[in-house]
């Protein structure tokens, strides 16, 4: 995999720890609630395999369950979500997410695309960001 890899942070795995622990007690309250366990072993495989990865050709985005890439040439424009995510509008007007892309990422994602998108810093051609 080479490219931009944005990927959940690995601190996220502090407060599945604390899930984890909090649930013992309850996991052994009774026989068979062991399987409460399954909720922090499936955060814990959600964080590990959940990620975008992006290079000048392509945006390879794996979920839980699958993985799914995406030409650049397929990609109409980028929508920016009330909770700071990204998301990639094709060309049929659909939409997918990009996983663990946030909008403070969108400089280093216009760098990836090779150029594709405009950097998110830069002014209009003849507007300048001075105040008046």
């Amino acid at each position: 995999m080479s490219g931009l890899i944005f990927r959940i942070p690995t601190t996220a795995m502090i407060p599945v720890a604390l899930l984890f622990l909090c649930a013992t007690p309850l996991a052994f309250g009774a026989p068979g609630l062991q399987v409460i366990y399954l909720v922090p072993i499936a955060l814990v495989l959600w964080v590990i395999r959940t990620r975008t990865v992006v290079d000048a050709e392509q945006v390879r985005i794996r979920t839980m369950f699958g993985a799914r890439s995406i030409a650049w040439s397929e990609i109409a424009s980028l929508r920016l979500t009330k909770r700071s995510g990204v998301k990639a509008v094709l060309a049929d007007e659909s939409e997918v997410t990009l996983p663990a892309v946030r909008v403070r990422d969108l400089d280093a994602l216009a760098q990836a695309s090779g150029g594709r998108f405009g950097e998110s810093g830069t002014t209009e051609p003849g507007k300048t960001d001075e105040p008046r």
